[in-house]
């Protein structure tokens, strides 16, 4: 590339249209690798194409940066936040997904799942936007609710289903393990195999775990008490109004208290705390599909997986943005197929 030293600008390189500033590659052979990085790891991208991995690394931060300065930020009105752990040791990314209906993709990626991770999503997106969103979906984290409340004053915040469902499981599982083990001091194997016949809905069960289920209810455990419990909460879905909602969510949580296995009743003091926000779901039914954020969490995990984990918050940070962001991308002379 010619240069040429003005006395007034100093020195000037000539602009040429497939490249920019000192880059090996170019802009092309760039968005190529970065097109490819989509479906594959980014060392099977290198080993595949003959270059080197931090090659295609830079090659997907510049169409990534390049996105993301270039992204259309209007409109935004329901917005999911969930965590997900990236790496061993409790360590966790803070995820905010777009979750309009005609625009689904990941908005942010915070770094760690505090208070202040949330704050400074609030923060880029600015007042202004901040004050136009009308949904948000979230799980029952402490911090995550201090924060919505705090800075999203207009918004319904809606608790996950599927959080929900899912603490109901854990307490579930927990009560089946440590009946099982008593049993087994005893000598029994009443339990033995059961774990997916109490966790599973009744129609996802296969043949076998039908019938292994049907000869658990015969014996009053607190495993099947348990699962029976579960499976009443499910009605509690099929409400249309929230005050007869309530009236169900109340007597059932009275059921648990009674029921005398901690687990469950750990469950139902958490639900009781949070049941103005368990509500807020039958006002928003049909407006938002809170099953998306798992959807996109499974995603997640699965673009980890691929890559066999990543080192760095940078890297996962550039691949989920890629991924998951539906980003522009840069105008070329060339296409790709």
């Amino acid at each position: 590339m010619r240069r040429v030293e003005c006395k007034t600008c100093g020195v000037k390189i000539e602009h040429i249209p497939w490249a920019d500033g000192k880059h090996r590659s170019t802009t092309a052979f760039r968005c190529f690798l970065a097109n490819w990085a989509r479906s594959l790891s980014w060392s099977e991208v290198a080993q595949r194409f003959r270059t080197t991995w931090p090659n295609v690394f830079h090659s997907v931060e510049y169409v990534v940066v390049w996105g993301l300065a270039h992204r259309d930020l209007t409109g935004i009105v329901s917005l999911g936040i969930d965590e997900v752990s990236w790496r061993i040791g409790h360590s966790y990314l803070t995820l905010v997904y777009q979750l309009d209906s005609g625009c689904k993709r990941l908005l942010w990626i915070g770094k760690n799942r505090s208070v202040r991770t949330l704050l400074g999503f609030f923060c880029w997106l600015g007042k202004e936007r901040s004050g136009l969103i009308k949904y948000v979906c979230s799980d029952m984290w402490k911090p995550y609710l201090k924060v919505i409340k705090k800075k999203a004053v207009n918004a319904i915040n809606i608790l996950d289903r599927f959080h929900i469902m899912q603490k109901i499981n854990k307490a579930i599982d927990e009560v089946r393990a440590e009946e099982h083990r008593q049993l087994q001091k005893d000598g029994h194997d009443t339990l033995k195999n059961a774990r997916w016949c109490l966790l599973k809905r009744k129609e996802n069960l296969t043949e076998k775990q039908e019938v292994r289920l049907r000869d658990l209810l015969r014996y009053n455990l607190k495993s099947v008490r348990s699962h029976l419990l579960r499976e009443d909460f499910q009605g509690f879905w099929e409400y249309v109004s929230p005050a007869w909602a309530l009236k169900y969510l109340t007597r059932w949580i009275g059921r648990v208290m009674r029921s005398r296995i901690e687990p469950m009743k750990k469950v139902a003091r958490t639900l009781s705390r949070h049941q103005d926000l368990i509500l807020n779901w039958f006002k928003v039914k049909g407006s938002i599909s809170t099953g998306i954020v798992e959807g996109f969490n499974n995603k997640v995990k699965v673009t980890t997986r691929k890559a066999y984990g990543y080192r760095t918050f940078r890297c996962i940070e550039i691949q989920l943005y890629h991924v998951l962001g539906e980003l522009p991308a840069p105008e070329l002379t060339h296409r790709f197929c």
